[in-house]
């Protein structure tokens, strides 16, 4: 059988430890943290509709070591390949007078968003190098990952009151104003919160989460990236949250958590057809959350398959954000006996699929969909894993 994702942890810490001593004079880092990616079960663009999610963290992790410094500079090296830009950046610790702004390169404006959001600051001045297995836009939420790194090597510098829900919010209000993307909480949550063995199912509302159990040895879950991303993604993302909202509005309620499918089809007429049927996948698709949790803590995994299926389905028709090569991965997963289940995961238009399945089935599964995917996928067979943590060096 393919085997488990390992975590490669110690690998990510010396190559982060090697580029740090060669970037900044041969000294070793003082602090070392670590922060998962995440794959979705089910639960799709419903966080920033206040509805349930049920992610499950990854041991596919970000790296942040570093050190402090005096003089108040702070100096990044990220180590990823596919990073926009100069992969060092410079910039002053923020203060009240001069607080950090976006800029170039972008991908440390992920870094600079937590900086400046950090609630225990001032921040002092400090060298890092940050190294990441989370694959780059993917669905895997490689930026949650680098937010929560990074929250969580300040902690070790200026050390806050430990508020895990603070944390994940802080970094979600990073990524909101540095990165302008308007994301629900459930990356940055899962990342902080995750837990070995289990599923967590969030409540976008009130930020309670309860613990799924997804320990049955026989059980995985396999991620297939279809190593595709169309580039329409980042406008689409904000267009979806927009009409969401305004479906909300015109059912009179403050998100479309509060709305039934009754009370929908009976304001069909005050909605466009688009907009009545994004609002149709988010209602419905908080319902199959709620019940695809049930099924999976009582062991129904043919009925958390059906569902998983159906929010496929419902995200390709409904909601839009599928695309040709999801589509193809999830047909040719559930050609395959052993399979419960399968579905794109993340924001679409390429990315992941998600499939729940016997571990047993596993080489099979890889065998029939490298036989029918049209692309070149790669497969990641996994377990839930911890969030984010401190690290020895």
């Amino acid at each position: 059988m393919a085997g488990l994702i390992a975590p490669d942890l110690t690998e990510l810490l010396s190559t982060s430890r090697a580029i740090y001593r060669d970037t900044f004079g041969g000294s070793e880092p003082e602090v070392a943290v670590s922060a998962p990616g995440r794959v979705n079960l089910i639960g799709e663009h419903t966080d920033y509709n206040e509805g349930f999610v049920l992610p499950m963290a990854l041991p596919l992790l970000t790296v942040m070591v570093g050190s402090p410094v005096e003089d108040g500079t702070i100096s990044i090296v990220t180590t990823a390949k596919e990073a926009d830009g100069p992969k060092r950046t410079e910039f002053a610790a923020p203060t009240k007078d001069h607080p950090l702004e976006p800029g170039e390169p972008r991908w440390a404006n992920y870094v600079k968003g937590v900086i400046q959001h950090y609630r225990a600051g001032p921040v002092p001045g400090f060298n890092a190098v940050i190294s990441s297995n989370v694959p780059l836009g993917g669905g895997l939420s490689s930026s949650a990952s680098l937010e929560v790194a990074t929250y969580t090597f300040l902690q070790q510098l200026c050390p806050d009151d430990g508020d895990s829900i603070a944390k994940a919010l802080a970094c979600q209000k990073a990524e909101h104003t540095f990165a302008s993307m308007p994301c629900g909480i459930m990356d940055q949550f899962i990342s902080v919160l995750g837990k070995k063995g289990h599923a967590l199912l969030i409540d976008c509302r009130s930020l309670e989460a309860n613990l799924v159990p997804l320990i049955d040895p026989n059980l995985v879950v396999m991620i297939t990236n279809s190593n595709v991303r169309h580039t329409l993604t980042g406008s689409e993302y904000p267009t979806r949250r927009r009409q969401c909202e305004e479906a909300a509005k015109a059912l009179g309620k403050v998100s479309l958590r509060e709305a039934s499918m009754e009370e929908l089809d009976a304001a069909k007429a005050l909605l466009t057809e688009e907009v009545y049927r994004r609002a149709r996948h988010v209602i419905g698709e908080i319902g199959r959350t709620i019940q695809a949790a049930k099924a999976l803590k009582e062991g129904e995994y043919k009925e958390f398959g059906r569902l998983m299926v159906e929010s496929h389905n419902s995200l390709r028709d409904d909601y839009e954000v599928s695309c040709p090569e999801l589509d193809e991965l999830v047909a040719a997963a559930t050609e395959v006996l052993g399979v419960y289940g399968s579905r794109m995961t993340g924001g679409g238009f390429g990315g992941c699929t998600v499939t729940l399945l016997e571990e047993g089935a596993v080489n099979k599964a890889i065998r029939h969909i490298k036989e029918k995917y049209s692309g070149t996928p790669t497969f990641y067979i996994t377990k839930p894993c911890d969030g984010a943590s401190v690290q020895q060096l």
